[in-house]
C-alpha cells in the first residue's frame, strides 16, 4: 500500500465520524484508530509500510520497539544535544555509497548542515543539524533501521 493511499484513509478516518478503519489489501493490512495512532501489518516488508506511521501519529508499537527509547542510557544529556531521528526509516551516513560520510566525530558543524538522510518509504529525507557545535558521537551505523525518537548524533554546544 502506497503512502499516498495511507494518508487520504488518515484523513478519511480524521474528517469522519468513525473512530476505527481496519483495512487489508492482498497480504497487507492496515488498522487505523482516531487518537490511537496506525497499525501495519505487511507480511513481507516490514520496514516499508511502517515508515508511513510519523505521517498520522504515534505508533502502536510492538514492546520492543516501544522500549528503545528508554534504553537510554541516563548520561545521554551530558553528552550535549542529542539530535534524535524524526521518522522511521533507514540512517544512511551519505548521499551515495561511495560518497563520504556527511558528517564525522569531531567536526564542526553549523545549524542547518545536512548531517545525514533518512530514507522512509523510497524518499530520502536530508536531516540537518538543529545545532552549532562538534559531533561528539554517532550512534547508529551506516544502513541500519531506525526508530522515531532514536537518538543518531550528539552534538557538543560551541561557545
Amino acid at each position: 500500500m502506497d503512502l499516498r493511499k495511507l494518508k487520504k484513509l488518515i484523513d478519511l478516518v480524521q474528517e469522519s465520524g468513525i473512530a476505527e478503519l481496519e483495512i487489508t489489501e492482498g497480504e497487507e493490512k492496515v488498522k487505523i484508530v482516531k487518537g490511537g495512532g496506525l497499525t501495519v501489518s505487511p507480511s513481507a516488508q516490514p520496514a516499508v509500510p511502517a515508515a508511513a506511521a510519523p505521517v498520522a501519529a504515534p505508533v502502536v508499537a510492538a514492546p520492543a520497539a516501544a522500549a528503545a527509547p528508554a534504553a537510554e542510557p541516563p548520561e545521554a544529556g551530558q553528552e550535549g544535544h542529542l539530535v534524535k531521528a524524526p521518522m522511521v526509516g533507514t540512517f544512511y551516513r551519505s548521499s551515495s555509497p561511495d560518497a563520504k560520510p556527511f558528517v564525522e566525530v569531531g567536526q564542526a558543524v553549523k545549524e542547518g548542515d545536512t548531517i545525514c538522510i533518512i530514507e522512509a518509504m523510497k524518499l530520502m529525507n536530508e536531516i540537518d543539524s538543529e545545532y552549532d557545535g562538534e559531533i561528539t558521537s554517532i550512534y547508529i551505523e551506516n544502513g541500519q533501521p531506525v526508530q522515531y525518537g532514536e537518538r543518531l548524533f550528539a552534538i557538543k554546544p560551541t561557545n
